[in-house]
């Protein structure tokens, strides 16, 4: 079962394995059941992080992300944000590119996109429409907005 960590933009489910940070999401994750135990060192990680990245004083986060239990083709459209710097954003067509997918390959990203398991640390939020517009975040768009627009005025200060 998750823990859920109270921040300025509402309640955020966290879960860990010895690894990594298995989930940061904005609803509850699967309950892993009896067996899993999660990792009290990196959710403790995780919550003083994400605490200083929506206080504006983090734009890297160090917590180890597991993505083990999720497909590989996930996995490598999510390891291609790490290249989407803080202050940043990227296409869906141009993050395809990246990862070396075709053209009219962004809908296999949306999709990866809605199935990231670490928002926030695996920066979703950075990935927009085409035309700049903001498409599709498991959190809402108006968190997204806001994570955006975070990153955009500490940005503006350095």
């Amino acid at each position: 079962m998750s823990v859920v960590h109270d921040t300025a933009i509402g309640p955020l489910h966290l879960d860990a394995s010895p690894r990594g940070l298995t989930l940061l999401g904005f609803s509850p994750g699967p309950d892993h059941g009896p067996d899993h135990e999660p990792a009290a060192d990196v959710l403790d990680l995780a919550r003083r992080e994400i605490d200083a990245y929506l206080d504006g004083t983090l734009r890297e986060f160090t917590v180890p992300v597991d993505l083990s239990a999720h497909p590989a083709w996930d996995r490598r459209v999510l390891e291609g944000l790490a290249a989407v710097g803080y202050g940043e954003t990227v296409s869906y067509g141009k993050l395809a590119a990246a990862v070396g997918l075709g053209p009219g390959e962004a809908r296999r990203v949306g999709g990866a996109m809605a199935r990231n398991p670490v928002a926030i640390v695996v920066p979703c939020h950075r990935v927009v429409g085409a035309d700049g517009s903001l498409t599709g975040y498991a959190g809402g768009l108006e968190r997204k907005r806001t994570l955006l627009d975070l990153e955009a005025r500490d940005t503006l200060l350095f």
